[in-house]
């Protein structure tokens, strides 16, 4: 890949990495909820991992114009891919909340990453660039996953505790 669209892309993809952490920061300091609180948290910190990922891909390939092989975490065992939306977290999150709202934020977040990174994926012809992009679309598509079921769930129970349904 070209140099400067190599940087280019790596400097986005850094800055949409820290925007992300900002925001699940914030989200996490204004829940009152521990366990709420704790997932967001959770997010903020996978979001500084990536950055870190990313920002040692910008030292290398801005020094040596390529990207370095590097030994990418299973995404099985990461912090996020643990969490689970228990029956009672359910509860404290209103699904027209503001927890409930941040989750659909994180949403359109996380989407955007999956979508950058999978066509990144796609265009790049080193191996290394690749692996990375490939890795990060793949977390971020497990975020999303996560985050959507959750979202899903919260439509739901809202629909029931109101009696939407249309039968």
């Amino acid at each position: 890949m070209e140099t400067k669209n190599a940087l280019e892309i790596l400097k986005m993809a850094i800055l949409m990495e820290k925007r992300g952490f900002a925001f699940y920061a914030k989200v996490a300091e204004q829940t009152p909820d521990q366990e709420i609180k704790h997932i967001f948290l959770t997010m903020a910190d996978e979001e500084t991992k990536h950055v870190k990922f990313l920002s040692e891909q910008y030292i290398s390939y801005e020094k040596n114009n390529t990207f370095k092989k590097v030994q990418l975490p299973d995404l099985a065992n990461e912090g996020f891919a643990t969490l689970i939306l228990t029956e009672d977290m359910k509860q404290k999150i209103s699904a027209a909340g503001f927890e409930a709202a941040a989750i659909s934020a994180a949403i359109d977040f996380e989407k955007k990453a999956v979508e950058v990174y999978s066509n990144q994926a796609e265009l790049s012809t080193d191996p290394n660039e690749k692996a990375l992009y490939r890795w990060l679309a793949e977390w971020e598509g497990g975020h999303l996953k996560i985050l959507s079921d959750m979202d899903n769930e919260l439509k739901e129970k809202i629909w029931n505790d109101n009696q939407f349904w249309p039968f």
